[in-house]
């Protein structure tokens, strides 16, 4: 057959990082069509990250506006993307975890009767309200899904008790590992000078963030009070927590961190900044899910600030640890670590279970094996 025409669909920063990696290398092969649609759910975060892997999407969506609800999202994303599958009819579509944008694509595909390929596919809570909508998003993607890019045994695992068929689940490793790989340099700069005004090597330097949407409220305060205590604790520590720009996160974070000593709260770097931020820093406490995956790769420690996690594997090999939301259990387990150097040395030496830095080219070999075409030498 011809050249078969893929499209990569995502609208958000992890989305991009993730799958930047995997659009270079389907763009490398010359058996590929490769056009790039963004659905901009996260306008500015995403740009960042489209301009440091230098890539210009053929369709921009553009669908962010302020005070967005997921059903403004999940409706604008499939009326834009009818008229790109009307126009381009792809033999495949590609979606990327557990985005609003993810699901929309995916549905948006099936509509069209296209094939759709989800990486990042088979993480599971087992809760459909946490992490919300992440869950749900995922699942109903993965009931749509073709073919299943799961980045390790367990997340196969989680699909095949769901029913998917074996000879449609493959074990590729996250895509995320082979991003970090172009964007680490072992003598990294900032762009922030406040970040290069720190003392790393006698400083253990705490990297946070904490901004998902069942932590709003009563759980990004307590984060907070936790984070005041674990700093005024310890005159060895000092926190760097990247606040989100939603108001209803940052409002909590400035009423109980700012101008507190020894915390920085800077805005969302970019990946490269933050990648960087992370390999210098002691350890990383998060709510985040990427992050679970990045900073095991890097040999830091990461302390999860929810109760349930999509990643069990990395609870497993002991690279992260749950601690919710609960103020005294924060507390507790970061001073530990920050105290008890085998219990630290433990954890960042533990094995990261997410890959080793080739998942998109399997990915790739995987998409033309499904059309049986042979990978060019």
């Amino acid at each position: 057959m011809s050249r078969i025409k893929v499209i990569t669909i995502f609208g958000t920063r992890p989305e991009a990082v993730k799958m930047a990696p995997l659009v270079k290398e389907l763009k490398s092969r010359k058996e590929i069509d490769v056009k790039v649609c963004v659905t901009a759910q996260h306008r500015e975060m995403l740009d960042q990250v489209l301009k440091l892997f230098e890539i210009s999407p053929d369709y921009d969506l553009n669908i962010m506006k302020d005070k967005q609800t997921l059903t403004s999202i999940t409706t604008r994303a499939l009326e834009g993307l009818e008229s790109i599958f009307e126009e381009e009819k792809p033999d495949m579509v590609l979606v990327h975890g557990d985005t609003t944008t993810t699901f929309a694509g995916a549905l948006a595909a099936f509509y069209k009767q296209i094939p759709v390929g989800h990486v990042e596919a088979g993480l599971r809570t087992f809760d459909k309200y946490f992490p919300f909508p992440e869950e749900m998003n995922r699942k109903l993607t993965g009931a749509i899904a073709d073919i299943h890019f799961a980045p390790t045994k367990g997340s196969k695992n989680n699909l095949l008790n769901e029913g998917v068929s074996e000879d449609n689940i493959y074990i590729t490793g996250n895509t995320v590992i082979d991003a970090m790989e172009h964007t680490v340099e072992k003598d990294y700069k900032f762009q922030n000078e406040e970040l290069n005004s720190l003392d790393y090597s006698s400083k253990k330097v705490i990297m946070v963030t904490a901004h998902r949407r069942e932590n709003w409220g009563e759980g990004i305060e307590n984060i907070c009070k936790a984070l005041k205590k674990i700093v005024t604790d310890n005159d060895d520590v000092e926190l760097v927590y990247l606040v989100h720009l939603n108001p209803i996160v940052r409002d909590v974070v400035y009423k109980y961190l700012d101008g507190v000593k020894g915390v920085h709260l800077l805005p969302p770097l970019d990946t490269k900044e933050t990648h960087n931020l992370m390999n210098k820093s002691f350890m990383v406490m998060t709510d985040s899910g990427g992050l679970q995956e990045e900073a095991p790769h890097l040999g830091k420690p990461v302390l999860v600030l929810r109760n349930v996690t999509e990643r069990p594997e990395a609870v497993e090999a002991k690279t992260v640890k749950l601690v919710g939301t609960d103020i005294d259990k924060i507390v507790r387990e970061a001073s530990e670590l920050i105290n008890n150097e085998d219990k630290y040395l433990n954890m960042s030496r533990a094995i990261n279970p997410y890959g080793d830095g080739l998942a998109s080219k399997r990915i790739t070999d995987i998409i033309l094996k499904y059309f049986n075409i042979e990978k060019s030498v």
